[in-house]
């Protein structure tokens, strides 16, 4: 089936949801999705974030996993990177890793 050319691609619609997470602000990739008009593709959201391009600007670091945690394995580079940028926008993380409800967007 033929795509509509105004017709936004998932892809556009998950960037659209994704740049409207305002700093200070996390939500789960599942969340992520149903905003996105797609829901159940969690996996897919993060499969896609995953291969998001460097440098393309959308705050792909404000997007955690359902139990509240940043789903990248700790200690890695792109694990400190997302916990930094989140710090340096006033998310607080427990001493467990994980991030109060309070941050969530719902």
């Amino acid at each position: 089936m033929q795509r509509d050319a105004t017709t936004p691609s998932d892809e556009e619609k998950l960037y659209l949801a994704l740049s409207g997470i305002p700093a200070g602000r996390v939500i789960a990739y599942g969340e992520l999705a149903r905003r996105a008009g797609l829901p159940g593709r969690a996996r897919w959201v993060g499969r896609t974030l995953s291969q998001f391009p460097e440098g393309a600007g959308l705050p792909w670091h404000r997007v955690i996993n359902a139990n509240r945690r940043i789903s990248l394995p700790s200690g890695s580079p792109g694990h400190l990177e997302q916990r930094q940028r989140l710090l340096s926008e006033g998310v607080q993380f427990s001493s467990a890793g994980t991030i109060d409800r309070k941050y969530l967007l719902t």
